[in-house]
């Protein structure tokens, strides 16, 4: 099997701006041209340069999305789907220039039914949005990455969040999407049936291909009801190794905790000093258990006697409302804690995911790097399933130090793919981890996905340069 690969290049300025005034032209003030806005949609929190798009559109609903996108398949003009912007790795860039398809707009939720623990919404609202709807219904939507994230951005990515332990990623909970395919047709995925054998299985398609394939205008989501009890907890560790030991336990034996968070030291330090909390300045676990009353107090007391057997305590809970909502902000809120550690220095975010039974090892020898690279980079992790972060702290006006970041990074991904793990378990590729994709696939799985793309985008108008290298 082989793949032909695409050799791209930047439109011609007489086509980029034919297409820019068709747009003007049909969109008036939604079609954007500004420096700012421009750059605003080429925005990476990583160090990759910032590529703006050539003019933001922001359409309202589906069929104004395919008229934009068929009006740049005919001049064969890049599309990049944009969402809220907290993509991690360079997904957002225009490398080769084109239309940034704004979804902000497109918030709505379609249809709520309740009875059957599913909704419809457009890709624009965003997952605080959608529970706020969702509240009086007495649903919720788990999926949390750590940023208020757009829902068609989370499809994009696969995303998952703190929740993902209990009730999977987006593509366990994504049942169906509308998609404006690189033709400009619409597509529907599938139904609102819990479960299909009627042919491929074209929604798990386009869940994580990061805009590559098409741009999705329409979401049906799996809902789940508001447990009637919530516990959450904090339990301190000697080391990484032992908290790490204690959630190979918990998962191992069954125990369905909801939320199982690991912070290292460095990083319980900055979320102390920024979110004025006091918690025990070690390796920490912070947990969260749903379910009934009973149920909940059972688990609590289970892991509490597997957490002494590693040596972890005391087991503090979290009895209020109040107290819980504090704390799971803190946890969302590290990005912008680490920060404080080192004023002046760029907060970079990267992610691996391994086997839980690797994850002890994975973090310890990452610690280690840290520390031998002499960088400043927290550690955080939905360890639940094997999934951590780093956040290094960088001067970038350091040659030094960026080089030093950049191998550690780069050793970071290997590791994990070493142990039979990925280079993203939920951050993505993009233009970032590109380099990495042969490695954990192989060649031809990599040709097989190139020879989806050209099947589907033959053309690559659909994000190009992003998952896929030239």
């Amino acid at each position: 099997m082989t793949a032909q690969t695409y050799h791209r290049s930047r439109p011609e300025e007489a086509v980029v701006q034919r297409v820019v005034a068709d747009l003007q032209a049909r969109f008036g003030n939604r079609a954007v041209t500004s420096q700012a806005v421009r750059e605003q949609h080429g925005h990476t929190t990583t160090w990759l340069t910032n590529q703006p798009p050539d003019v933001v559109v922001f359409p309202h609903s589906t069929e104004e999305v395919a008229a934009i996108v068929r009006l740049c398949a005919e001049a064969r003009m890049p599309v990049i789907p944009f969402g809220t912007g907290t993509s991690l790795e360079g997904h957002l860039n225009a490398p080769y220039g084109g239309v940034s398809v704004d979804t902000s707009m497109m918030k709505a939720v379609v249809a709520i039914h309740a009875e059957d623990l599913d909704c419809v919404v457009q890709p624009g609202i965003t997952r605080k949005e959608l529970n706020e709807q969702l509240r009086d219904t007495g649903l919720f939507f788990p999926i949390d990455p750590g940023a208020d994230a757009s829902l068609g951005g989370m499809v994009s990515t696969r995303a998952s969040g703190t929740n993902a332990v209990r009730y999977g990623t987006m593509k366990d909970n994504t049942l169906s999407l509308t998609v404006v395919t690189p033709g400009g047709e619409i597509v529907k995925t599938g139904t609102r049936a819990k479960k299909s054998s009627a042919g491929y299985d074209l929604t798990r398609l386009f869940v994580g291909s990061e805009g590559t394939l098409g741009i999705v205008t329409e979401i049906t989501l799996r809902l789940h009801g508001i447990p009637e009890a919530i516990a959450a907890g904090i339990c301190p560790f000697p080391t990484l190794g032992s908290a790490c030991e204690a959630v190979i336990v918990t998962i191992q034996s069954g125990l369905p905790v909801a939320r199982i968070e690991l912070l290292d030291d460095v990083q319980v330090r900055a979320v102390n000093a920024y979110s004025k909390l006091t918690l025990p300045v070690s390796p920490l676990l912070l947990l969260e258990f749903h379910g009934t009353e009973a149920s909940v107090a059972e688990q609590s007391q289970r892991f509490g006697e597997i957490a002494a057997e590693y040596g972890g305590g005391p087991f503090e809970w979290a009895t209020k409302a109040e107290e819980r909502s504090r704390l799971w902000q803190a946890r969302h809120d590290v990005y912008w804690a680490s920060l404080g550690l080192r004023p002046g220095a760029k907060g970079l975010a990267s992610d691996v995911c391994v086997p839980i039974s690797r994850l002890a090892e994975c973090l310890e020898e990452t610690k280690r790097d840290i520390e031998a690279s002499g960088l400043i980079a927290p550690i955080v992790g939905h360890v639940g399933d094997g999934n951590f972060h780093t956040g290094p702290l960088v001067m970038m006006d350091d040659p030094d130090e960026v080089a030093r970041c950049e191998a550690f990074l780069h050793r970071l991904a290997e590791r994990a793919i070493a142990m039979e793990g990925t280079c993203t378990g939920e951050h993505g590729v993009g233009q970032g981890k590109m380099k990495y994709l042969k490695a954990e696939h192989g060649q031809p799985a990599l040709d097989l996905m190139r020879l989806l793309k050209r099947a589907i985008d033959p053309d690559d108008i659909m994000n190009p340069g992003k998952i896929l290298a030239a």
